[in-house]
């Protein structure tokens, strides 16, 4: 850390801090009070949506740099499922194992044994962050193992925290996990050995069941749905890991995942990056395909002058977001992380939520609300 920067860190739990806060820094409580109808219908029956949101204020003044929080239901014993939100530190946990490999780099070609596809450690964290594509988040996963992902996790004390399987494949917490077969060179490769890990232990947190019902194959059972033995990544934990990414500065080496300065700025590229600039067909990968804050609800492009470093989560009817948003031209900047859960019905697994009615609305105007604020403040 530089000696002369200085952190500010300031934590103000909205609606339950016994002391006020002015109305002009409360921004998430002001874009809460938004009367669009994409924000009040969802604010109007908050116990249906389960809603979390963490908000970062980010103030600049010379070398001094002042991160402030700002919460709203945050709550790390109430369970959401986190989707594909888990791609995010296993991207990062990837990169750092990489880096006590000897002669195997990002760009190392693979494959994992049984699998038809040869490819790099580089292309499978573009596609996750591009597309959020669930088999490299599987090909890593089987490169790392429950083990080494959850103790490297807990080390860095990132917070609460459990990832125990993979994503939408057959025995997906399958605790044995597949060697990778590493080219050294076109025609000389090496074996990076499978791991047996521990069975995940049954989570026991609040709405860890959900709902009133579930699809398993063509059965409806009518019982509600147990999260349990899923994965479990809440929103503190989430919001921590992106300011160690964004703002490793403010971190000593022990409080993040251990990455190079290069490895840093590869992850960022791969996170602002939209899919058309990824090589994909820009019709089905819209530019808020994986960027619900202020675009998950429209195909209009994402203008030059905005960034937006994120990683996106959406199953079971829950759709999830954290991201630093960047506005170049405008110097705003800021930090947002929420879950929203659109399940009318309370069947889950059975592919009826309200994403596109409810869902990406609320995110998508949730970031608009923000980024309108921080202008105003910007320019007051």
């Amino acid at each position: 850390m530089k000696n002369h920067l200085l952190f500010l860190f300031i934590s103000c739990f909205l609606f339950s801090c016994g002391v006020k806060e002015p109305l002009q820094s409360n921004l998430l409580e002001q874009a809460l009070a938004s009367k669009h109808p994409k924000i009040k219908r969802v604010v109007d029956s908050l116990s249906r949506y389960e809603v979390q949101i963490k908000y970062t204020r980010i103030d600049r003044k010379g070398e001094q740099l002042v991160l402030e929080d700002f919460d709203f239901q945050v709550d790390s014993t109430r369970y959401f499922y986190p989707a594909s939100t888990v791609k995010f530190p296993i991207a990062l946990l990837a990169l750092s194992k990489l880096n006590g490999l000897k002669g195997i780099n990002r760009n190392t070609k693979f494959y994992v044994e049984g699998d038809s596809l040869t490819t790099t450690f580089a292309k499978e964290i573009q596609k996750i962050f591009a597309v959020s594509d669930n088999e490299a988040y599987n090909r890593l996963f089987e490169f790392l193992g429950q083990d080494h992902i959850n103790t490297e996790l807990h080390r860095i004390a990132l917070g609460p925290v459990r990832i125990s399987h993979r994503l939408s494949t057959p025995e997906a917490d399958e605790i044995t996990t597949k060697p990778l077969i590493a080219y050294l060179n076109d025609s000389t490769t090496t074996t990076l050995p499978g791991s047996i890990n521990t069975t995940a232990k049954a989570l026991v947190l609040k709405h860890i069941e959900k709902g009133s019902g579930y699809r398993s194959e063509d059965s409806l059972l009518r019982e509600p749905f147990d999260f349990s033995l899923k994965n479990y990544y809440p929103i503190e934990t989430q919001h921590r890991l992106l300011k160690t990414v964004m703002f490793p500065e403010l971190y000593k080496q022990d409080e993040k995942i251990d990455l190079t300065r290069e490895q840093l700025d590869f992850v960022r590229t791969a996170m602002r990056t939209v899919p058309k600039n990824t090589g994909y067909d820009a019709d089905t990968y819209y530019d808020g395909y994986c960027k619900f804050f202020m675009y998950g609800d429209t195909r209009e492009n994402i203008p030059e002058h905005i960034n937006i470093y994120n990683k996106v989560g959406d199953a079971y009817g829950t759709l999830t977001d954290t991201a630093y948003i960047q506005d170049t031209k405008n110097g705003v900047e800021f930090l947002l992380t929420a879950t929203i859960l659109v399940n009318k019905n309370g069947i889950f697994n059975d592919d009826t939520y309200e994403y596109d009615d409810i869902g990406f609305p609320f995110l998508a105007q949730l970031g608009r609300e923000l980024y309108r604020l921080e202008l105003e403040r910007k320019s007051n």
